[in-house]
């Protein structure tokens, strides 16, 4: 484990270069903290993404409270930043996709995955495989023709890039026949597949159908058609917490479980009635782009929603095959374990 004090701010200022991971972008820095704090203490890392939302919904229904757990949400504007800053101790849970950088620092012995979170699931539109309007017209209609094509992803292993993985070897075609165009921020890759810079890209719903609506891309394919057991995001502690802080996590994952429940009833499975849905995406709308007029957050929330593993299961095929991919791209060591990153005794592994 990392130190205090200025051990600890060292250590992020000396891991905080490292790349971003999942589809926040790159900007290093964290935007600021929510909810007031009594009882058991706890630091939640947090992105502004619709995916993180049973995040907003159990601190807004007092579903942490009611575990005798005061949580305060400290945002990132990366998935990377978040995870360092849990392995210095500043920072207690986070969710976000596995990434070389996170399993490093679990065999450090810094961090632990101990939950899945967001995941793609056949029969759920999830994740869009999109071709820019340019691309598109020249040919480029289906997953299939990719090769001789580039494809837009943040950093090297990142969920794009694992993404343009599983499209590639569910057409049985070797990656390296695609030109891979790492470009640092979500941003970037957006105004890069608007202009027609890069040909091809994957990305959660709510983004892809501003992109097909706006930006003139075409959708040739869903994730989930090729990866249908793919655990986008995980959920993971310092170890310390996984480890010495048993009761603690239990607790948290109690309560973040049930807003998980509260976000697919009414997102993902529509069973929930019209107020619960009016509620959930006010409290959601509120964290995530309060700047966005309330009706196109709810058009983009409740037509575009991906679901989160219930009780935060894991599912262990998905995750073991990224851990072998990261090692097959000579990410991270080929000694690491799923052992040593995952620590199943919390959940349900599927």
């Amino acid at each position: 484990m990392l130190g205090n004090g200025s051990t600890r701010r060292q250590a992020l200022k000396a891991l905080g270069g490292i790349g971003a991971g999942l589809g926040a972008g790159l900007g290093l820095g964290i935007a600021g903290f929510g909810s007031a704090r009594a009882g058991t203490p706890v630091n939640m890392g947090v992105l502004r993404l619709a995916s993180h939302a049973p995040s907003y919904i159990a601190v807004e229904r007092g579903y942490f409270a009611a575990e005798g757990l005061d949580v305060a949400m400290r945002f990132f504007e990366a998935a990377q930043p978040m995870a360092v800053a849990i392995a210095a101790g500043d920072v207690d849970y986070g969710a976000t996709a596995l990434s070389g950088a996170l399993i490093n620092l679990a065999d450090k012995g810094a961090i632990k995955v101990i939950g899945g979170a967001l995941k793609e699931e056949k029969g759920i539109t999830g994740s869009l495989i999109l071709a820019s309007g340019k691309a598109y017209a020249a040919g480029l209609t289906a997953p299939a023709k990719l090769p001789g094509h580039s494809f837009g992803i943040t950093t090297a292993g990142s969920s794009f890039h694992y993404m343009a993985y599983k499209i590639a070897e569910a057409n049985h075609f070797p990656l390296a026949q695609v030109t891979l165009k790492p470009l640092q921020k979500l941003g970037a890759v957006v105004a890069a597949m608007t202009s027609g810079q890069i040909d091809a890209w994957a990305v959660q719903a709510n983004v892809a159908k501003k992109l097909t609506t706006e930006g003139g891309a075409m959708k040739i394919g869903l994730v989930s058609e090729v990866a249908p057991d793919y655990q986008v995001t995980v959920l993971f502690a310092s170890a310390r917490n996984a480890t010495q802080e048993r009761d603690k996590t239990e607790r948290f994952i109690r309560a973040y479980a049930k807003a998980i429940d509260d976000y697919n009833a009414a997102f993902v499975d529509k069973t929930s009635g019209a107020d619960e849905v009016k509620a959930l995406a006010a409290i959601v709308h509120k964290y995530l782009d309060p700047d966005t007029p309330a009706d196109v957050a709810f058009a983009d929330l409740t037509d575009g929603a991906m679901r989160i593993s219930k009780g935060l299961a894991m599912s262990m095929a998905s995750l073991t095959d990224q851990l072998n991919w990261f090692k097959a791209e000579k990410m991270v060591k080929d000694t690491i374990t799923p052992e040593l990153l995952f620590d199943t005794s919390y959940v349900k592994t599927l």
